[in-house]
């Protein structure tokens, strides 16, 4: 540009524009090589597992299942379902090791002490009993208080039992991250305020009339064995409807002819129910995943066992 009469100020200014475009390069450059320097003290998934299994592989599965697609983490996805952030932090491994294979129901007290049984869950998990469990892990307390053998809105997915152990890795991980408190916890006030708002003040002597109440008449062994499958939320995985779940439905089992996954075939009767329910691994149905259900021997008494063909005798 010329400047005839000596006041062109273009160059100068050109100059300041050059200048700024090489400070804005060097913060570039500068944030750049920041941003690969190992992050401040925030976890990183590769160094938590569950078991053996660690948190890449079970990212891979969370995304393979498109769980996003339902659910949120730090507050990104879908609104259907909950936030997964925090899961394993509020819930625990034998709570989710209890729900990912057949969470179409919520697990029971039952069932999270079935898990405990299971020596990994038990040292992830720090504990071996449920009381010093309900203590760490608050949130699995009152989910079983609260929905413990209930239906889920969730359909049961054919999780694997190692796709289990890496999603239980994978949320161990999430709940390791700092979030820097995103998302925002939502505020909801007292519950039993809320309770007598909605349905009234306690009636006076309801207390006393339900502890005088008379003493309920002894269960039959097929009345004993539907408690213990509520109690043990055994038809969260075995339909009583003839649904296929995640485990072989129980209405029509009993007497029937079963092939198992190495071929042969099994009269249902008493003794392979009961070896099914002890020892889950002695004769896998076909087409059923090996490793899915856990053990029982620890937990039910020989009469428990006897209470349950009792009750699945009556599933026609």
């Amino acid at each position: 540009m010329s400047c005839p009469d000596g006041s062109c100020r273009e160059p100068a200014k050109r100059s300041r524009a050059l200048i700024m475009l090489g400070l804005m390069m060097l913060v570039f450059i500068a944030l750049s090589g920041i941003s690969f320097v190992k992050s401040r003290g925030q976890v990183t998934p590769d160094t938590v597992s569950f078991g053996n299994h660690n948190a890449i592989d079970g990212k891979r599965v969370f995304q393979a299942y498109n769980c996003m697609g339902c659910h949120t983490l730090v507050g990104n996805g879908a609104y259907f379902a909950p936030d997964l952030t925090k899961e394993y932090e509020s819930a625990g491994p034998a709570w989710l090791a209890a729900f990912l294979p057949s969470a179409g129901g919520w697990p029971t007290e039952g069932a999270l002490k079935t898990q405990l049984l299971n020596k990994e869950i038990a040292a992830d998990a720090g504990v071996d009993n449920i009381a010093d469990y309900y203590k760490k892990f608050p949130g699995a307390k009152e989910r079983v208080e609260r929905r413990g053998g209930k239906t889920t809105y969730m359909p049961n997915l054919p999780f694997s039992a190692d796709e289990v152990g890496r999603l239980i890795a994978f949320m161990k991980y999430t709940s390791a991250m700092n979030t820097e408190g995103w998302p925002p916890e939502v505020k909801t006030g007292d519950l039993a305020k809320r309770l007598e708002l909605a349905h009234g003040p306690q009636a006076p002597g309801q207390t006393a009339a339900a502890t005088n109440a008379s003493t309920p008449p002894a269960l039959t062994p097929a009345q004993h064995g539907e408690q213990l499958a509520k109690e043990f939320g055994c038809t969260a995985c075995h339909a009583t409807d003839g649904k296929r779940l995640v485990g072989p439905a129980w209405n029509g089992l009993f007497g029937s002819q079963v092939k198992l996954a190495d071929g042969t075939t099994v009269t249902a009767d008493s003794a392979y129910i009961a070896e099914s329910i002890l020892h889950p691994e002695a004769q896998v149905v076909e087409s059923y995943p090996k490793g899915t259900m856990p053990a029982y021997g620890k937990l039910m008494t020989d009469e428990d066992v006897k209470a349950l063909v009792a009750y699945m005798q009556t599933l026609k």
